[in-house]
């Protein structure tokens, strides 16, 4: 074997017992104590990095639960991008697999993780709100409603936004949890519940741009076939102007 073959040879190897000591011996001839500084600063980073992102998940977990999903996911989890800020989306992979193959963990920690992680990446989303064209002065009721580019939706399962130590629901409610996710102007990032007329709403709304907010709302008031129209229509233009004081919608067209 060539010595390029070897050093890469050794190199995996090494990275290998750092990953997962307990399953992969250390190379020969490095001295315990200086492998144990490795061991522990790598996997302290690693550790540092998914309890800054996850710290509700962090928080509800006993720690010694934690540390042990940590290594895991440190052990067994092939990444693929070498990028730190990706590691949150990485973890929700390897729960995802989890979940997948039947371990034990709580019924709800993938969701939990995804609403975690969603906070992160519109912290990272580079699209700017200015960036679009709109009248921020605009009546999202009369004219055409533009919406945040800012915005992520998402339904789950469990209402993951109140889960907490006091607060583990071990099986999933009847009614699913619509929930909206937006980063302001001032780049303070908002969580909203929806009920389910908002969120159609504003997934109309995504789906039509151009058409007016009435337009919107009447087309799907008549689509749901409510009873009382007039009533529905005035409590979904609330939801507009609420939806614009919340900067899910930016203004008009």
């Amino acid at each position: 074997m060539s010595e390029a073959a070897d050093f890469k040879a050794l190199q995996y190897q090494f990275s290998a017992h750092l990953r997962d000591p307990d399953a992969h011996p250390a190379p020969a001839g490095i001295e315990d104590r200086r492998m144990q500084i490795y061991r522990r600063l790598f996997f302290n980073n690693i550790e540092n990095m998914l309890a800054t992102g996850f710290p509700v998940i962090r928080r509800i977990l006993a720690k010694q639960d934690w540390l042990h999903l940590a290594r895991r996911f440190y052990a067994e989890h092939a990444s693929h991008t070498p990028l730190f800020t990706e590691i949150g989306r990485e973890f929700q992979r390897y729960l995802q697999a989890r979940a997948e193959r039947g371990e034990p963990d709580l019924p709800f920690l993938v969701e939990l993780a995804h609403y975690e992680w969603v906070e992160l990446a519109l912290s990272l989303d580079e699209h700017e709100i200015d960036a679009v064209p709109h009248d921020p002065a605009g009546d999202v009721v009369l004219a055409a409603p533009v919406v945040s580019p800012l915005l992520r939706m998402q339904v789950y399962r469990f209402p993951v936004q109140r889960i907490s130590t006091s607060f583990q629901p071990r099986h999933a409610p009847e009614t699913p949890t619509c929930l909206v996710v937006c980063r302001r102007r001032d780049d303070e990032i908002m969580f909203t519940e929806l009920t389910p007329l908002s969120y159609q709403l504003l997934e109309v709304l995504k789906a039509n741009p151009g058409v007016t907010g009435l337009d919107v709302i009447e087309a799907l008031v008549a689509a749901l076939g409510a009873e009382q129209p007039d009533a529905m229509i005035a409590a979904a233009k609330d939801i507009l102007r609420r939806f614009r004081e919340r900067e899910i919608l930016i203004g008009t067209h």
